[in-house]
């Protein structure tokens, strides 16, 4: 399959998806008193139309230069999504109890009217998660083949900011003060640090220039990166002074290596498959202390016989919104905190911004201090 018909079909089932949950809900709400019949069920099918629209609407304006109208109506559309995920899984609990209210007929309308206020709750506490700075998470790492001079080595690991409409200029300031306090060697991004438009994030250029640390500062594609053009990401991220590894290494202190590989499902997805590991890693003599970046948690065992001794990853954002961990495992069994394969440690960032809503529910964003260490 080429590259447009596999977006074509990606496409086609985001969309199905978004509208068949509109379609449940819409149906589930109208069997409510409030929305039973005349007046309410009209305002209740205008409400979902103008919700699932709003999103899209507020890209186009965006993109047709009206800028405060896309990012008002882009900020409700993606609270919207969040809303109408947290909707569905309430009412579906109430369906699984009820056998789609089968049973229980008496208790289904009240339970039905609970789900939605559980719902709406849970939304709301998400969006207050969301708007908090990122936690600051430490680890220490026992690295082989660290050197005495790299002892105590501090790594500032970010992920999935998605700079764009709804992650912007105030968020990223409030990012890069807290990475300037945590006084890192090196600061890390394993990818998605732009969300869809190359373009449109080059306003923040000048911002991410503040962002430095002695040793530099390195990314690697993220999906999100080969969505808004690879090609553009990598030109932006230079012109901000960071290094991109697109499979290569760089040594940062004696005997110390930080390699990094672009992602390779972006990369399958927009027919630019680039992810080399051998060739990241060819370079760093052998016994060398590797650190590794890559987007998604995966391939950890081929990270493990190539020599890593860490990996860091992001991509999953830790769910985002419980209790989407729980689907996001299917694809990714190591959806946040750390891990071990054989002598390699790997460290699954929750993401530093956030994807689509605003909100987080008990997946708070996260910035992750690796101190190195050297190995008993």
């Amino acid at each position: 399959m080429t590259p447009g018909w596999r977006f074509v079909v990606f496409l086609s089932v985001v969309l199905g998806v978004w509208l068949a949950e509109h379609v449940y809900v819409g149906w589930r709400l109208a069997s409510l008193r409030w929305f039973a019949e005349g007046g309410p069920r009209k305002v209740l099918i205008a409400s979902l139309v103008f919700f699932a629209s709003s999103y899209l609407l507020g890209r186009w304006l965006d993109n047709m230069g009206a800028h405060a109208g896309g990012w008002l109506f882009e900020v409700v559309g993606a609270v919207w999504m969040g809303v109408l995920m947290l909707l569905v899984c309430a009412l579906l609990v109430v369906d699984v109890v009820t056998l789609g209210g089968l049973l229980l007929r008496d208790f289904v309308p009240a339970a039905r009217a609970a789900a939605v206020g559980v719902a709406l709750l849970a939304a709301v506490v998400a969006v207050w998660d969301g708007a908090r700075p990122p936690r600051v998470v430490r680890e220490k790492v026992a690295l082989p083949g660290l050197t005495e001079g790299a002892r105590g080595f501090r790594i500032v690991h970010l992920s999935d900011l998605h700079l764009g409409t709804l992650f912007g200029y105030r968020r990223l300031a409030a990012v890069l003060t807290q990475v300037a306090s945590l006084d890192g060697d090196a600061v890390v991004i394993t990818g998605d640090l732009i969300d869809a438009d190359a373009g449109a994030v080059e306003r923040y250029v000048p911002q991410l220039e503040n962002l430095r640390a002695p040793a530099g500062v390195f990314v690697v594609l993220g999906n999100h990166e080969y969505y808004a053009g690879r090609n553009e990401s990598r030109r932006m991220f230079a012109k901000a002074g960071f290094r991109v590894l697109d499979n290569e290494a760089v040594e940062v202190a004696p005997g110390l290596w930080i390699a990094g590989v672009p992602d390779s499902r972006g990369g399958e997805q927009t027919g630019g498959d680039e992810t080399d590991l051998a060739r990241a890693v060819a370079r760093i003599p052998s016994g060398d202390a590797t650190v590794l970046l890559q987007h998604a948690p995966e391939r950890e065992e081929e990270a493990a016989a190539a020599g890593i001794g860490l990996m860091l990853n992001g991509h999953t954002h830790g769910g985002q919104i419980w209790p989407f961990g729980y689907l996001v495992k299917l694809a990714y069994p190591r959806v946040a905190g750390r891990f071990e394969t054989a002598s390699m440690v790997q460290i699954v960032s929750r993401g530093t911004g956030f994807w689509g809503p605003p909100m987080r529910l008990f997946a708070r964003a996260e910035i992750i201090v690796v101190e190195l260490v050297m190995t008993d």
